[in-house]
């Protein structure tokens, strides 16, 4: 396959090359026809004079030796004269001049009268290429006034050379520069081929192209290093999720094996001891068959959320967050009646799915009740869309805060406790894919206050009733 480099080479020979020859071809042939022309004008000269002289004199062999030669401005060397009468005789021929002037059929036919005038080009014997004027003169004769186009067919000849030479140096001139100026005009498409070859050969998308111009070429550059950088950050983020993933597999396989050891044990001495066990102790085991269902259930749930990893929301819908906040709340005290959930809700409006979003507030939610003693409160408050939830229990240390929304991971406070450890991942889940942010701070006079911000989101005054505190339901 022929490079692009060449074929621009090519190119540009061949457009200069066949530009030159045409200016050459165009440029020959109207000198050819000017310097004939001149020939031509001093033939018709002499005719005139040819003419005066017929009037004064006669037709006859006197008037050849009175016709005069031709001024050296006029083109050509003079000729020879001929006189010739109708039967092709030539009764007058110059002395002076040693070449003789062929006479045909149209000649004869001037000098009988069957025309007046015959303008041609011979060949004399002797090989000269001569301009020929034959002309009728009154009484059957015709008059042969010649030039000699020595003179022109020499300049002519020097001529081609010279546009013959000119057209072959322009061609190799156009050639020589195509190449020079084509090796850079390609240079930036041959290092793009070098890095598609490179990175397909390696896998290694690190490299770019250096961008020497903003044309075309220069924007392909810019355009392909762009492409690169996109290619190199959806492989990062491949990366970061195939490797997220695996390690939540990981994790949760290391979760689950302390439920599933403590339901197969249990289930066991079920099976083994049947009909012996006491009432107590068989309703004992029961209860921790139960809770142990319970927590492999809510961790498997978990795990399945978090699986989601941070595909992007298809789906969404106007929600109005306010509404489901405040439905999060009454679900937390009906599963944590010893604790006092009061909201402040200002109406707001989400871009997003609602049950994502009552997902994240629920484990809010439920933290805070973990770490909150029985009968202390738990505010939550939503303003200028930001929902915060503070506790009132013995908050994080600032060694834990950098970790808590990590999976799986359990303060020092929180060990010992149920729970997975996934419940605040989830929430910095739900936050970054609505376009939000999670975070934890120690809050005033003691605890942990959560700000949960959310993107795309409109604050509206909608109608609704004041927000009021609530008692808390009683157990």
């Amino acid at each position: 396959m022929t490079a692009l480099r060449h074929r621009l080479t090519l190119l540009a020979a061949a457009t200069v090359g066949v530009t030159v020859v045409l200016v050459s071809v165009v440029a020959y042939f109207v000198l050819r026809n000017e310097l004939r022309s001149q020939v031509d004008e001093g033939l018709a000269t002499q005719y005139v004079e040819v003419q005066r002289l017929a009037r004064r004199f006669g037709p006859g062999p006197a008037l050849g030796s009175r016709v005069p030669g031709p001024s050296a401005r006029e083109g050509g060397l003079s000729g020879p004269v001929q006189v010739l009468t109708a039967d092709g005789n030539v009764i007058f021929r110059d002395p002076e001049s040693d070449v003789r002037v062929p006479v045909d059929a149209a000649d004869r036919r001037v000098a009988g009268g069957v025309r007046k005038a015959v303008l041609r080009d011979v060949e004399s014997a002797d090989g000269v290429h001569l301009r020929v004027l034959t002309v009728q003169v009154a009484g059957g004769f015709a008059i042969q006034l010649a030039r000699s186009l020595k003179n022109v067919d020499a300049t002519l000849t020097r001529l081609r050379l010279v546009l013959a030479l000119l057209s072959v140096g322009g061609t190799l001139l156009a050639a020589f520069f195509g190449r020079l100026f084509g090796r850079q005009v390609i240079q930036p498409v041959s290092e793009l081929t070098a890095a598609a070859e490179h990175i397909t050969r390696t896998d290694d998308l690190g490299r770019r192209i250096e961008v020497r111009s903003d044309d075309e070429v220069g924007q392909m550059a810019q355009r392909f290093n762009a492409m690169l950088d996109a290619l190199e950050r959806s492989r990062r983020a491949l990366d970061e999720s195939v490797h997220s993933q695996r390690q939540l597999v990981a994790d949760a396989s290391h979760e689950l094996r302390t439920p599933v050891t403590s339901l197969r044990t249990n289930i066991e001495v079920l099976l083994s001891e049947e009909g012996e066990l006491a009432g107590d102790d068989r309703r004992r085991l029961l209860e921790d068959v139960r809770a142990e269902t319970e927590e492999l259930t809510a961790l498997i749930t978990d795990v399945i959320e978090l699986a989601r990893g941070d595909e992007p929301l298809s789906g969404t819908d106007d929600v109005q967050f306010h509404h489901v906040v405040a439905e999060a709340v009454a679900r937390a005290r009906r599963r944590r009646p010893g604790t006092i959930f009061e909201e402040r809700l200002e109406p707001t409006l989400v871009d997003g799915l609602s049950e994502r979003l009552g997902r994240a507030v629920d484990n809010l939610l439920d933290n805070a009740a973990k770490h909150t003693p029985e009968g202390t409160t738990v505010e939550v408050v939503l303003r200028g869309g930001e929902l915060t939830v503070r506790d009132h229990g013995p908050g994080i240390s600032a060694d834990d805060r950098p970790h808590v929304f990590d999976r799986f991971y359990r303060g020092a406070s929180a060990r010992g406790r149920p729970g997975s450890g996934l419940g605040l991942a989830i929430v910095r889940q739900v936050a970054e894919t609505h376009g939000g942010s999670i975070a934890v701070e120690e809050a005033p006079g003691g605890g942990a206050l959560f700000r949960l911000k959310l993107g795309r989101v409109d604050v509206r005054a909608l109608a609704a009733p004041p927000a009021r505190e609530q008692a808390p339901a009683q157990p």
